[in-house]
């Protein structure tokens, strides 16, 4: 089911599943919200879901019947549903399947995509999902320092390879580690980032092969939780041995550009400037904003990519802390995650996750900032 539908019901199912909202059919100002869903799951979601009633598709049968697959007879009892009130018109949202526009046209009901809908609504999270979110982002930085320190205490080998219980410490052998710890929490956990040296100038860069001592790995790990399907998302990044001058500058300018975008949260402020005030931090630090042209040589550490985006039952959503980012709202969770990266040396990010209040924000943030992760 699609994440602006399961927002509105708070309700898991399966199969497909619709909900309808008439307004003003119980009152003035009120509405009515209408699910409809496999026979099997209405007593359920009668007990669970937030919806005023609750039908199964043959309740709404047209007079041609319904089809035997489950998507398409959802949506032609969803068209059949729309035209019995006397409807002649319905707006859906973006993440509506184009099976249950065809049926609506079918019946011949005009219809009108709100492309915010079902995205901005999401957006100011209330009590409920942010302690969600808090929990999630607890659990996720756990399994972030978990990674971190079993980085920092790893044995090494003669050329340098990090080494655990006698193998060589692999970016493999730390995310089934991570998998693991998350999944004994109750997690589904895409692959993490678990990139060394040069793989990690590549920001989305999953990494491979055995880690390095001196050579930064970064680690970044955005699980979801089974229970409320809210995510986490917290990146650190860790060297073992000795830190190399230029790696510490970087980091320094990394931490310098997350304390400027945090300090720029607050309602009203745009994604956009608080972008604007972690690229300021990063140039001041001596380094690059963007991309390099394609006629350039990369040779100067550069942040590449935006200072963060939305997060809730998606890893990504809006709002974006980046160009044409727009003004954050009380209830916005996102995360603040600059980073510097270049081929030779690699990469250096910091994620933190952040809400916004009515006077700034809180950061939800216990973890330690730092490249050395030693016990």
């Amino acid at each position: 089911m699609s994440m602006s539908l399961f927002h509105r019901i708070r309700f898991t199912v399966g199969d497909p599943a619709a909900l309808v909202t008439f307004e003003g059919l119980q009152g003035a100002g009120s509405a009515l919200r209408v699910l409809i869903l496999r026979d099997i799951e209405v007593d359920r979601a009668r007990k669970h879901a937030r919806a005023d009633r609750v039908f199964a598709p043959a309740d709404f049968t047209p007079a041609t019947g319904l089809s035997g697959d489950r998507e398409t007879a959802t949506a032609q009892a969803t068209a059949e549903c729309v035209k019995r009130s006397g409807a002649a018109r319905v707006e859906i949202d973006r993440s509506t399947p184009a099976i249950f526009w065809h049926a609506l046209r079918e019946a011949g009901i005009e219809v009108l995509c709100q492309v915010d809908a079902g995205v901005a609504d999401r957006r100011a999270k209330d009590a409920q999902e942010i302690a969600a979110l808090r929990q999630c982002q607890t659990d996720t930085e756990a399994a972030v320092r978990m990674a971190c320190e079993l980085v920092g205490a790893a044995a090494t080998s003669g050329d340098g390879v990090l080494v655990r219980d006698g193998k060589p410490l692999t970016a493999e052998r730390l995310r089934e580690a991570i998998d693991i710890f998350l999944l004994r929490r109750g997690y589904q956990n895409p692959p993490s980032i678990v990139a060394c040296g040069g793989q990690g100038a590549d920001c989305h860069e999953l990494g491979s092969g055995p880690l390095r001592t001196c050579e930064p790995v970064i680690i970044d790990v955005f699980p979801r939780s089974k229970s409320s399907l809210y995510h986490g998302d917290c990146t650190r990044t860790v060297v073992h041995g000795a830190i190399h001058p230029d790696l510490a500058a970087m980091h320094a300018a990394v931490v310098a550009a997350k304390r400027a975008a945090i300090a720029a949260v607050r309602p009203g402020v745009t994604g956009e400037a608080v972008h604007a005030a972690a690229a300021q931090a990063i140039r001041n630090a001596g380094f690059r904003v963007g991309m390099p042209r394609s006629d350039e040589t990369w040779v100067q550490p550069s942040m590449t990519h935006g200072t963060g985006h939305g997060v809730g039952l998606e890893v990504h959503e809006p709002p974006l802390l980046a160009e044409k980012g727009p003004p954050l709202i009380v209830g916005d969770v996102v995360t603040v995650e600059p980073g510097l990266y270049h081929p030779g040396l690699g990469g250096i990010r910091v994620e933190d996750m952040v809400v916004v209040t009515a006077s700034g924000c809180e950061n939800f943030a216990k973890l330690p900032e730092g490249l050395d992760w030693k016990r």
